[in-house]
């Protein structure tokens, strides 16, 4: 098996509880590593034979546009498009990061991080 990884998508949206987030938005980082059988890709050089980065680039920057007040919710809607869009994948890992997290401290972000299997 082997690894795509899309590392440090920069995405600007509008996730949270509070009505300021939903009016100015914040900065979020997003990570997502796929495992896939790449096994006739790398003999082919055939796109249609590999899991296109391009479009899990496509899918978190569409999921990310869309509010939801839990980023629990946005992540879930990532995992689930990847695994309907992507049949080769076979598990992901999954991190979002809201940057200067509006919490009441100096923290630099808050990470939600999910690993998947596909069932």
């Amino acid at each position: 098996m082997e690894q795509i990884i899309l590392k440090n998508i920069r995405v600007r949206s509008n996730h949270g509880c509070l009505v300021e987030e939903e009016q100015i938005g914040s900065d979020y980082r997003v990570d997502l590593k796929v495992t896939a059988d790449l096994g006739k890709a790398r003999s082919t050089d055939a796109l249609e034979d590999t899991v296109d980065y391009v479009s899990l680039n496509r899918i978190v920057v569409e999921e990310m546009a869309v509010r939801a007040q839990l980023l629990e919710v946005v992540a879930d809607r990532i995992v689930k498009r990847v695994f309907a869009e992507h049949h080769q994948v076979k598990g992901l890992t999954l991190k979002v990061a809201k940057i200067n997290p509006p919490i009441g401290g100096d923290v630099a972000e808050v990470v939600l991080k999910i690993k998947e299997k596909r069932a």
